[in-house]
């Protein structure tokens, strides 16, 4: 046992686990007295019994942040005053940055130093970029008759309900937090029941950033009672999720049984990355198509899952990939040398490993991987999984596994590329590797999806936009974008006497 992981096991047997709803600035059980298991993905061992609420805990969370909205405690806050509270709960959060990392990890089984290092981090940005952002967004004056003053003003909505999923659960969060507030919304969080932790920590220390209370509830619970509950609901304005796609037909399906509640979805991917013959930088591409499948094991929307190799460089490039990825073993998520650790639950687990067996018994050849190890340990852990001679039509090539499985697809020439790229109901994000800036634009316009990187994977920031086409979902996460969506435009206009006629 290294000195890292002694002494991260030390900290995650002293350290006060959150599992409990923060509503209306206090700590609350849930009414009913119920709480559901927190396991730890690393071991299978119970972390701590949490809060499960349900509709009557939905019903006070929501009735104290439209009391916040109504009287305007944080909405009629003047900007300076919003920002700077705002910055507080950075400063917490850096603070406590460590704290958080650990709990992320202890949730989710993800290595903790990319808790440390990306999590945690990314999350505080965009806090203080939305923070930074909130006094920037303008209004309009409309070309308007000279007896006349017309102009547009943003509104905030009102109450956000805001459903997140447990892959990023903290960064995924404050992309749909930091600028709910930032707009003057109150809000409703339901994290994920498999990690409900830090989105329950980061509650308190908004309470301690100077948040009213009310504002900035949260509420832990199963996604059939609280979510579900939270999207019924005829007091909330807009449901904010990111998930499956099954779940946001529901969601959709609850806004109409409801109050025709505005729904922002953001619903996964099966995303391509291609690499031509030109590719310039075989070793880089190959490092870019293993971690950008393999990453939180596999469990990003984003993830680069079919890898699209042209036939002339196919052989080379595959043998780069497998010599990446043989070297990425699982390991124990507390410990600091850990780059690839377990997957959330059991669950997703079984998931990844039913898909293994599709993918072998439709025919596709099996590289590397394709099954569980750390057995021993308790935890859900499946080894790196590369298949080649996968067909478009494959179900590892049509259906989203949303574990650390690769299939690997041959492509002739531009045009079969970009028709088997996009032969797929998903449309989040799509990659390109070529030496050619022709080729390159020519890309950009053919892949049909929410964001294309160009000669490498995942290379934005809080500062573009992050959304999907097709059944990817609609509306946008990060960027000045994103604050659209949490507000309303209302349009002005006075009549000004003894104008010019």
């Amino acid at each position: 046992m290294t000195q890292g992981l002694s002494d991260n096991l030390a900290k995650a047997e002293s350290i006060a686990l959150p599992n409990m709803a923060v509503v209306d600035g206090e700590l609350r059980p849930a009414l009913a007295g119920g709480t559901f298991d927190n396991i730890s993905s690393r071991d299978g061992r119970l972390l701590a019994q949490v809060a499960a609420g349900e509709a009557a805990d939905i019903d006070i969370a929501v009735a104290a942040a439209r009391r916040a909205f109504a009287d305007g405690r944080w909405r009629n806050l003047a900007p300076k005053a919003k920002k700077k509270i705002l910055h507080k709960l950075a400063d917490l959060m850096e603070s406590h940055a460590e704290e958080l990392a650990l709990l992320e990890s202890l949730d989710t089984g993800k290595p903790i130093r990319d808790a440390q290092a990306v999590d945690i981090p990314l999350a505080t940005d965009s806090v203080r970029y939305y923070a930074e952002a909130l006094d920037k967004v303008y209004g309009e004056v409309g070309p308007h008759h000279p007896g006349r003053l017309s102009y547009a003003v943003h509104e905030p909505l009102g109450v956000i309900g805001a459903i997140v999923p447990w892959n990023f659960p903290l960064h995924m969060a404050m992309w749909k937090v930091a600028p709910a507030l930032a707009m003057g919304n109150s809000i409703v969080l339901k994290p994920a029941e498999q990690s409900p932790m830090t989105a329950i920590r980061v509650a308190e220390l908004a309470l301690e950033a100077g948040l009213p209370p009310g504002v900035f509830n949260v509420v832990p619970g199963l996604g059939e009672t609280a979510g579900k509950a939270l999207a019924l609901h005829m007091d909330v304005d807009m449901i904010a999720f990111t998930g499956s796609g099954v779940v946001g037909r529901l969601l959709m399906q609850y806004s109409g049984q409801s109050n025709l509640k505005r729904v922002s979805l953001e619903l996964g991917g099966k995303s391509p990355q291609i690499i031509f013959p030109d590719c310039p930088d075989i070793a880089g591409a190959a490092r870019g198509a293993a971690w950008s499948i393999f990453y939180n094991q596999g469990q990003v929307c984003t993830a680069a899952s079919r890898l699209l190799v042209h036939e002339d460089i196919r052989a080379e490039f595959m043998a780069e990939v497998v010599k990446v990825a043989s070297r990425i073993e699982a390991g124990d998520p507390l410990d600091p040398a850990t780059r690839f650790g377990a997957m959330v639950s059991a669950g997703q687990m079984e998931t990844a490993l039913r898909y293994i067996e599709t993918a072998k018994a439709e025919g596709a050849e099996l590289v590397l991987g394709g099954g569980r190890v750390r057995e021993e340990s308790g935890g859900y852990y499946v080894a790196p999984t590369i298949f080649d001679q996968v067909t478009p039509g494959a179900t590892l090539a049509r259906e989203e596994v949303f574990g650390p499985v690769l299939g690997v697809i041959g492509f002739s020439d531009e045009a079969e590329a970009y028709r088997i790229a996009n032969d797929t109901v998903y449309g989040l994000a799509a990659g390109v590797w070529t030496a050619d800036l022709d080729r390159a634009h020519r890309a950009v316009r053919a892949l049909h999806a929410g964001q294309v990187w160009v000669n490498g994977w995942d290379a934005d920031d809080i500062t573009m936009p992050f959304g999907g086409f097709k059944q990817s979902g609609f509306g946008r996460d990060r960027s000045l974008h994103a604050m659209e969506k949490y507000a309303d435009l209302k349009a002005v206009s006075f009549t000004i006497r003894g104008g010019v006629a």
